[in-house]
């Protein structure tokens, strides 16, 4: 394979370490280290103190919303908008790809497509906004722009992105799953490094864990109403996110975390909050866990229950996003009973939610073989060296198609 110039373009990028920064982060390292000239295209943080991180090239564009919505063309944007579009449009690269619709790097990529001169390629990442009137005239629209993509690639096989693409009869869609890195899980901890840890935040009896931000649709409310009724004498809930005061659900999580460590009628029950920027603290409480719990209301493709399988732990979750493919794919997680509610999101099934878990937690052995069997699976076919080998060689055959080799 010649020495390709990749150009990927994501709403934020390191040291942002949520799902989408994280997934472009782990394309763009291997592909520098497979000798590829990667730069990525994205959003200025003031927290970033170089533009090149392990050999990744950053180009910084300062975008502003103009409402509190998100940042998309249909909410809002100001600052650097043009200024990126001339950038997409000047540069030469070989291949150029879009993380996630519905937010600027893509939908200010959508009216100059026909002005780049590269092989295009976009990963919605589910089309969140399928469902909002918001949205309305931006899907009725996106089937022309799609076609001027030389390549979209899907994260589940059965979702709401590529049965969009499907039903407007687009064509070259691609399969290309999410994973774990396999330098990260490579090893996995000792018992007796578990019981430090344990020891260290006051773990104690089950361990269950949750990963995500306070946002209001992690399905933390849903945790803590399962936790006060789980009945199991001694759990431990660790819960991994951001700080930050007053906005999501933060402040209800706060609040009856401590509520629950100082009842003495849930005696045995704790929470512990964890910070969610800290990754390696992540990562050993991630491998200590006996299970791991995600009750989100709307996903994508959840890169946590990869970790979660990568981790050697079996994971409970809702049917957001592409999950209950997840955990067919690999054998290493349980789905409990879904409900559908507003704007194409779902919530769990509080009474089936605690059910299964009741029954995960008095069974090891069945805890052992879902996590054995989800390590094994993601070994094999999910680890990002093996991702990105997939990503690159659609670019290749993309390239291949005009000549280029």
């Amino acid at each position: 394979m010649k020495k390709l110039k990749i150009l990927h373009a994501v709403e934020s990028y390191y040291p942002s370490v949520s799902g989408a920064p994280e997934v472009v982060r782990h394309l763009s390292e291997r592909m520098v280290k497979a000798g590829h000239d990667v730069t990525v295209a994205t959003r200025k943080l003031p927290n970033r103190k170089s533009l090149v991180h392990n050999g990744v090239k950053i180009v910084e564009f300062n975008i502003r919303p103009t409402s509190p919505l998100g940042l998309s063309t249909v909410t809002g944007l100001a600052g650097d908008t043009k200024k990126y579009q001339d950038y997409l449009i000047k540069n030469k690269f070989d291949v150029v790809m879009t993380y996630a619709a519905q937010q600027w790097t893509t939908d200010l990529m959508l009216p100059i497509l026909d002005k780049i001169r590269a092989k295009k390629v976009i990963v919605p990442c589910g089309y969140s906004g399928l469902y909002d009137p918001m949205y309305k005239q931006y899907f009725k629209e996106l089937p022309t722009y799609l076609r001027k993509f030389d390549a979209s690639v899907y994260l589940s096989d059965d979702y709401r992105d590529i049965n969009f693409a499907r039903k407007n009869k687009l064509k070259n869609i691609n399969l290309i799953a999410n994973g774990a890195d396999e330098n990260e899980f490579a090893d996995l901890p000792t018992a007796a490094q578990k019981q430090k840890l344990r020891e260290k935040y006051g773990i104690k009896g089950l361990m269950l864990m949750t990963v995500g931000n306070y946002t209001g649709e992690k399905g933390h409310a849903e945790l803590i109403a399962i936790l006060k009724r789980l009945p199991v004498r001694n759990v431990t809930l660790v819960s991994a996110g951001t700080a930050t005061p007053g906005v999501g659900s933060y402040d209800m999580f706060k609040t009856q975390a401590n509520l629950i460590n100082n009842n003495r009628s849930l005696l045995g029950k704790k929470v512990v909050m964890i910070d969610g920027t800290n990754r390696k603290l992540i990562l050993q409480m991630l491998k200590c866990a006996d299970l791991f719990t995600f009750l989100s209301n709307i996903e994508a493709s959840p890169l946590v229950l990869y970790e979660a399988n990568a981790a050697g732990i079996p994971f409970l979750a809702t049917a957001a996003g592409n999950s209950a493919e997840i955990a067919s794919w690999t054998g290493g997680g349980v789905i409990v009973k879904t409900h559908p509610i507003q704007n194409g999101r779902v919530r769990a099934d509080l009474k089936d939610a605690l059910w299964q878990i009741t029954k995960l937690a008095y069974s090891s052995a069945k805890r052992r073989r879902l996590g054995t069997t989800g390590r094994a699976t993601w070994k094999d076919k999910y680890t990002w060296e093996k991702l990105t080998n997939d990503y690159l060689n659609l670019y290749q055959s993309l390239l291949d198609k005009k000549g280029l080799k």
